[in-house]
């Protein structure tokens, strides 16, 4: 069977492969987070507002530190995710943070065989819509899962990043969705020392391609802010410009890296 239509279980085994290195990893700060500390970055929480009693299904949520944050805020947070090696790790340390969190592993596409309720909000944010081939799908899983007048909240690398070859010196991808991107990494964005190897299958999506599945699938689009920073240093050839900023050095502030989406399901 060809990558392309044999992906999910190709991405899943990528994302068991990497769950250990992440939960050992500083990125992910898993001490701190067991402290008290919030996964959620400013974008992200500004775009969320006050979420205590609302209920949230995340979308792609790896190991449950974002569904966990948005629990401690006083949400009621169901967190999904391919990855059952992920899953499983995340039910364990909502189990030793006492937080009252859920999560099950299931791929996006095949969400309504499991879950029958809808949300206030639906959330997902970086590095999520890559692993997906269609986004019609994917935004009329959205929409299924809103209420009526539901928001969903989505922070994303920013499409131009996903052009250039590693360390960012040439245009190598094309911005567009041509099909599979079916590659092979050692290490992780996490940890690039990780002695780990992975295959994983990839998809580039466009502003159009994002926007128009959204509105074709009833969302109405309150909000777009693009930023010339990541919150992360998961990239090569970074630097820490502030606090959680970080750009590609010898590009300084002439590439948009993140963007965030705010749409409401019409009524």
């Amino acid at each position: 069977m060809s990558p392309e239509k044999n992906y999910i279980e190709i991405n899943r085994e990528s994302w068991n492969n990497r769950t250990d290195a992440h939960l050992e990893s500083e990125f992910y700060d898993l001490e701190g987070f067991k402290k008290g500390n919030t996964s959620l970055n400013n974008i992200e929480l500004d775009l969320l507002g006050d979420i205590k009693g609302k209920s949230i299904l995340h979308l792609q949520c790896h190991f449950g530190q974002d569904s966990i944050s948005l629990s401690r805020l006083g949400a009621k947070v169901i967190g999904i995710d391919l990855s059952n090696k992920a899953i499983e790790s995340a039910k364990k340390l909502a189990k030793e943070t006492s937080a009252d969190t859920t999560f099950f592993c299931s791929d996006i596409y095949d969400l309504s065989n499991h879950l029958d309720k809808e949300f206030d909000i639906v959330f997902t944010s970086y590095g999520t819509i890559g692993w997906l081939p269609d986004l019609d799908k994917w935004a009329k899983v959205i929409s299924r899962f809103l209420k009526p007048n539901g928001k969903f909240v989505f922070v994303e690398f920013h499409p131009v990043v996903w052009m250039f070859d590693y360390n960012f010196e040439k245009i190598a991808y094309r911005y567009f969705n041509s099909g599979a991107i079916v590659e092979t990494e050692s290490g992780t964005y996490a940890d690039k020392t990780a002695n780990i190897t992975q295959d994983y299958v990839m998809w580039n999506h466009g502003f159009s391609e994002v926007f128009n599945s959204l509105i074709t699938n009833g969302l109405e689009i309150n909000s777009l802010d693009e930023y010339d920073y990541s919150p992360y240093n998961c990239f090569n050839k970074t630097v820490e410009i502030a606090p959680k900023k970080f750009r590609i050095e010898h590009l300084g502030d002439k590439i948009p890296m993140v963007y965030s989406v705010l749409a409401t399901k019409k009524n």
